[in-house]
């Protein structure tokens, strides 16, 4: 298929990502040439591997350079027009676009572009929900107007209604993430958490599940979203769960925010419309730099804007003028292709499991990542993971439900379509994409370690890495990575 890259746009677009490269790099050498060579490299090794981890993408060179400006020189703590350093109205200039490029894309009333990662990102989300229901109702309890007000027995009055509030997210082994509640992470510890699953038979959410345990536990916060849920999600029935519990819904949409900005993911299954707030990365399927971002509604928009100093430290303007610009790359029509190029390659990607006989948790796709349960292939997660990037593909374990390996090992491999979509891969390369994947774990067998059966070692056949890395170059060839751009 034609390339629906970012960086695809030409000749002369990329002659002067070249220069521009080049230039940098020399200017690096001369302080640290083991850096420039290791840049050099890590753009080689990209290259030159098929990258299938769900959560990677290319950014454009436009967005790459955007970073490295005198931006990263900046303090600038507080808000649009209410800093608290002097000098930084051109800082103004482009979180204000960032903001207002986020509103735009995704119709939220409310955005906020400091985050500068997608865990940092739901810090924020949950203490401005907990400022907003619970500081606000409890000052009042108290007789206060201000939070300043308050005596110290207040104070502790406070301190315990903040920290015992309750949070329903999904759980890690069926597709959630960390910071959803999982004890070991900060949002397990935060709040008095509980989990949800999905069904054991399908593997698909469960919503009458969901809203049983709802009624019984009632939560202030209900937490939607995924990074290994190879499914769509009905944010209109878990808005009308969180509404019936008086919870307040915020969706973490990290891992698909691409497709609801390329309208794949639209009514019921875009969450901007029926959540209270919205969290995502920048990167993954939206293709910008490494940050995040809060979309809320006008109730939560003051506390969001606490984020810093309440969470966050000085915002990371160099990333904030990035995302701007990968944001107008996304209002694009073409943005709109590129994201229903990476539903159409996911779906043909897990078709081509399928009828391979792979087993895949939910057995299909219906967004950008497939998980498959490598236990059919008596391997766990961690040995298919090693094995396939001795194969030139680049993957990660993760955890299946109900997972007998656990989160280390785990039994899942995990895959998405976004990053070589990026480079111009259709359906017929994923479904040969499928066919090498097999084609390597069919071939590797575990092997002992030292103290007898191992879930890390393996062993390849022999020729099987080296055929199946010479396969995956010429897909690779055929589909560049910035093409026409020269170190």
């Amino acid at each position: 298929m034609t390339s629906v890259s970012a960086s695809g746009q030409g000749a002369e677009y990329a002659a002067t990502a070249s220069e521009a490269y080049q230039a940098a790099l020399r200017v690096i050498e001369t302080v640290e040439p083991r850096v420039a060579e290791a840049t050099r490299k890590e753009l080689a090794d990209q290259r030159d591997s098929l990258k299938l981890i769900a959560s990677e993408n290319y950014a454009s060179p436009a967005v790459l350079l955007t970073m490295g400006t005198w931006f990263s020189d900046k303090y600038a703590e507080g808000t649009v027009g209410h800093r608290f350093y002097a000098a930084c109205q051109n800082v103004d200039t482009v979180e204000a676009l960032a903001a207002e490029h986020a509103r735009e894309l995704f119709g939220a009333p409310y955005a906020y572009a400091q985050p500068h990662s997608g865990i940092d990102a739901n810090l924020v989300a949950y203490w401005a929900i907990l400022a907003t229901m619970v500081e606000a109702p409890g000052l009042a309890e108290m007789g206060a107007k201000h939070i300043n007000d308050l005596s110290e027995a207040d104070w502790e009055k406070l301190r315990a209604k903040l920290g015992n509030q309750r949070l329903l997210g999904m759980s890690l082994d069926t597709g959630g993430h960390l910071t959803h509640g999982f004890r070991p992470n900060i949002s397990g510890k935060m709040f008095h958490q509980r989990q949800y699953g999905t069904d054991p038979t399908t593997g698909f959410i469960d919503y009458d599940a969901v809203a049983a345990s709802a009624r019984e536990f009632k939560p202030l916060v209900l937490v939607a979203g995924y990074s290994a849920y190879p499914r769509r999600v009905n944010f209109a029935k878990m808005r009308e769960i969180a509404d019936e519990v008086g919870a307040t819904l915020m969706v973490d949409m990290a891992h698909f925010a691409g497709l609801v900005a390329g309208k794949v993911f639209t009514g019921d299954e875009d969450p901007v419309p029926h959540a209270h707030v919205v969290t995502t990365t920048t990167h993954k399927s939206l293709r910008g730099p490494r940050g995040g971002l809060v979309l809320a509604t006008e109730e939560f928009a003051p506390a969001v804007d606490k984020g810093c100093p309440m969470v966050l430290g000085g915002p990371l303007s160099h990333v904030m003028a990035a995302k701007a610009v990968a944001l107008a790359e996304a209002r694009q029509p073409e943005f709109r292709t590129y994201a229903q190029a990476v539903a159409d390659n996911a779906q043909a990607l897990a078709d081509g499991f399928v009828k391979r006989d792979a087993g895949l948790v939910t057995g299909g796709t219906d967004n950008h990542l497939v998980l498959l349960d490598v236990t059919s292939f008596g391997l766990t997660g961690r040995q298919a993971e090693s094995a396939l990037l001795d194969s030139g593909i680049v993957t990660n374990r993760n955890a299946i439900p109900a997972d007998p390996n656990g989160a280390w090992y785990t039994s899942g491999i995990r895959f998405g379509s976004p990053a070589l979509t990026t480079r111009g891969f259709g359906a017929d390369e994923f479904d040969r994409v499928a066919e090498l994947v097999v084609e390597v774990l069919s071939n590797t067998q575990p092997a002992a370690g030292p103290n007898g059966p191992s879930k890390a070692k393996y062993t390849i056949a022999d020729g099987v890495a080296d055929r199946v890395h010479a396969a995956a170059s010429e897909l690779l060839e055929a589909n560049p990575l910035y093409p026409g751009l020269t170190l």
